[in-house]
């Protein structure tokens, strides 16, 4: 048993799918598809769809081509922002401590209400108020920790609610398949299979000194999983408003080709920031600092995205309408505001899945080996 701590976990079900059928009706009971164009990946999609083999971040054309029925909408982020927003403040307005996980997703600590609340009760009472101020469905589930939480959420999908006692955790997700717990990767769960490990109560019986000497630290971590034990804290929701970078120079400048690379390395400093949080970007400024002190600086809404080569191009646009002094630069600043949560690394409605993997590759090489490990050529 892990102690008295309530944690309710709740999740938006196909929550892009779910605003698309706000929107228009007639997309209800149809199978439909959120993405990008003809090169782009799946974003989200529907039950309907999912039943055709499609799922998130599969290529359009691999989609259209299981489900040749389904249809495709590019997506709007703007709306999806919208949405996420009212489904947080109305949570917020209501629980002591809010973790804001995804767009979509949440987490909720109601440790010490059950003193004063049914929880049960106070938990169908929240998904209420969210249906009715929203339209939109959601699942959850209330259990003593994080994991066992989201695992739940999952089985019960999709409008479901299911309350996990104290200590029965490890029971519940002892029959499940390893491949449902959060954070194990396919070539993990691929080495579990090769070691004849399919659920979690036969990981759980594993001793655990024999997945450390395979997984490293990772193993025991995935010992007390597979026993529904996790003991990470429910992280108070702030909402980061924006992210920025500035540069002022040794000596003054007006050489383009030095400003032309600074910005390079400037916007892919803080979009790898913005993709280590999953965070999306709707608005960049470029700031200029003339010689005489006189500051200005110029914006612009874009569609929500983290791409490096997006934002790049735009922060150049900008700085080409801004700077019509033609005189010495002293600084230059960066900021991308409007800033949204996303559980995906770039944008997918923009980008194809070259792209995807493209930046997932340099991501985990900055990760690994520091920001500076690889930069585009036009930023050296």
């Amino acid at each position: 048993m892990e102690g008295n701590r309530n944690i309710v976990h709740l999740d938006l079900d196909s929550f892009f799918v779910s605003v698309e059928r706000l929107k228009n009706s007639k997309l209800h009971g149809m199978p439909l598809i959120v993405g990008g164009g003809e090169r782009g990946v799946v974003a989200a999609c529907s039950y309907e769809a999912r039943k055709f083999g499609v799922h998130s971040a599969m290529p359009i054309r691999q989609a259209k081509y299981l489900c040749p029925q389904a249809i495709i909408i590019s997506g709007d982020y703007d709306e999806y922002s919208k949405y996420s927003t009212l489904v947080t403040d109305i949570i917020r307005d209501r629980v002591p401590l809010l973790e804001k996980a995804s767009i979509d997703e949440f987490y909720a600590d109601l440790s010490g209400m059950d003193r004063f609340f049914n929880l049960p009760s106070f938990i169908v009472e929240l998904k209420n108020e969210i249906v009715k101020h929203s339209g939109l469905p959601i699942s959850y589930a209330l259990a003593t920790n994080k994991l066992v939480g989201k695992i739940a959420t999952n089985e019960v999908k999709p409008n479901g609610q299911i309350t996990i006692a104290p200590g029965q955790e490890r029971a519940y997700v002892a029959p499940l398949n390893t491949r449902k717990m959060p954070g194990i990767g396919e070539k993990t769960n691929l080495v579990l299979y090769k070691m004849g490990i399919r659920t979690f109560e036969v990981l759980a019986q594993m001793p655990e000194n024999m997945l450390v000497a395979r997984f490293g630290k990772a193993g025991g971590a995935l010992s007390l999983r597979a026993r529904g034990i996790d003991a990470s804290e429910v992280i108070p929701y702030s909402e980061q408003k924006s992210i920025s970078t500035e540069n002022t120079f040794q000596a003054d400048t007006m050489n383009m080709e030095f400003l032309h690379i600074t910005i390079v390395n400037m916007v892919e400093k803080i979009g790898f920031e913005l993709r280590k949080q999953e965070k999306l970007t709707g608005c960049i400024a470029v700031k200029i600092r003339y010689s005489d002190f006189n500051t200005v600086s110029k914006q612009r809404k874009i569609h929500y995205t983290n791409a490096d080569h997006l934002l790049i191009a735009t922060a150049k646009e900008l700085f080409q309408q801004l700077y019509e002094k033609r005189v010495m630069i002293r600084l230059l600043g960066i900021k991308f505001t409007d800033l949204v949560q996303g559980t995906h690394q770039i944008d997918l409605f923009t980008d194809t899945a070259t792209d995807i993997q493209l930046y997932q590759a340099i991501d985990y090489l900055k990760k690994k080996y520091g920001a500076g490990a690889v930069m585009r050529a036009s930023g050296i």
